[in-house]
């Protein structure tokens, strides 16, 4: 559990009057706000205090009045303008939460945090380079825009129906097994009697005939 001694806890006199001139205050502190190039410092320093102050978790709220990876109070994150970002510090990005604490660091000095001697955090290093735009969060797709990414399926190729066979109007029904010969001898004649008459339903094989063949024999 981190110990945060004098964490926010005593602001400079400019910071308490900031704090408790309400809207009116903004104009009192905005002097010392732009001095932020005498007062500075990088992004990698401000990791260190944060690692130091709440383990480097940038959106932490434990309910001890101290948030975000920076632990501001509620009043030193007002006067250090960060409310134009979100209502605590937990609440902004980690860029938005340096910004502030650069304001901060030109109002009240490193001392305003415990962890200042840590992370190295002094009053004249380098502006870091921030972005301190809002995420943009991203939207689900809607249904007519999934419908027109999804996949089409591959098409199905069905294959033709095999054309009929011609049954023919015989008098003899070809069954599994036969063969010209074979019908030909159980009636008393030959295969090529028993083909020529019934060529137009056999077709040009005689050695292929097809159960359901009706046949002329």
């Amino acid at each position: 559990m981190l110990i945060n001694k004098g964490k926010h806890r005593r602001p400079s006199k400019a910071v308490r009057v900031a704090a408790l001139a309400g809207v009116a205050g903004a104009a009192v502190a905005a002097p010392l706000m732009g001095a932020t190039s005498a007062s500075a410092a990088s992004v990698a320093t401000w990791d260190k205090v944060a690692q130091c102050e709440s383990g480097g978790n940038w959106s932490i709220n434990t309910g001890n009045g101290y948030y975000g990876g920076l632990q501001f109070s509620n009043s030193s994150w007002a006067a250090a303008g960060g409310t134009k970002y979100a209502a605590r510090a937990d609440l902004a990005t980690k860029a938005q939460q340096i910004a502030v604490a650069e304001k901060l660091l030109a109002i009240q000095g490193p001392g305003a945090w415990s962890c200042a001697g840590a992370g190295g955090l002094t009053a004249g290093g380098p502006s870091p380079d921030l972005n301190t735009s809002a995420p943009v969060a991203k939207s689900a797709p809607s249904k007519s825009d999934a419908a027109v990414k999804r996949t089409p399926a591959a098409p199905k190729h069905e294959s033709a129906p095999a054309p009929k066979k011609n049954q023919g109007h015989g008098n003899y029904t070809v069954k599994a097994g036969d063969t010209l010969a074979k019908i030909a001898k159980a009636h008393g004649t030959n295969w090529k009697a028993v083909y020529a008459a019934n060529k137009s339903v056999i077709g040009g094989n005689p050695n292929l005939i097809f159960p359901g063949q009706k046949l002329h024999v």
